[in-house]
């Protein structure tokens, strides 16, 4: 398991595990944006068949957002998304970042345990946040 700055060259694998993972996917154009801005940073993560998971995180002064973590099925509940999510942490951390949010979907108890064992909080709920009308909770951890 090592993970390493995304880059562009990723931009197919990650649109596919987008796709796979996630009903409401993030279309191409906002992940290709991402390389444009100076505040996303995206860690790719691979085993011996290739990228098999992803992060990004937004750091804005003192406040960071993991925007979307995301792990191929079969590598899930190995500990893959916990890798990610604590390279993402201290990326943010690196970048002066003193507290950190993200949303999540209240029907994904598997993401928010991660969160919850990272020491992440619920914050309160976002109503029908989700094209689909589901609601998402706001968690945030202080670093």
């Amino acid at each position: 398991m090592n993970t390493r700055p995304w880059s562009y060259r990723d931009l197919d694998r990650i649109e596919e595990l987008e796709a796979e993972c996630f009903s409401d996917p993030w279309p191409r154009r906002a992940l290709a944006d991402s390389f444009l801005s100076d505040i996303f940073f995206g860690v790719a993560l691979e085993e011996e068949e290739g990228l098999v998971g992803y992060g990004g995180v937004r750091v804005a002064g003192d406040e960071a957002e993991i925007e979307l973590i995301a792990v191929s099925e079969m590598y899930r509940r190995c500990g893959r998304g916990g890798k990610i999510l604590c390279d993402l942490l201290e990326i943010a951390k690196e970048h002066g970042a003193r507290r950190v949010f993200l949303e999540v979907r209240v029907s994904n108890a598997a993401a928010q345990l991660l969160y919850l064992k990272a020491g992440f909080r619920g914050l309160y709920a976002r109503s029908r946040y989700y094209p689909d009308g589901e609601d998402a909770v706001v968690m945030v951890k202080e670093i």
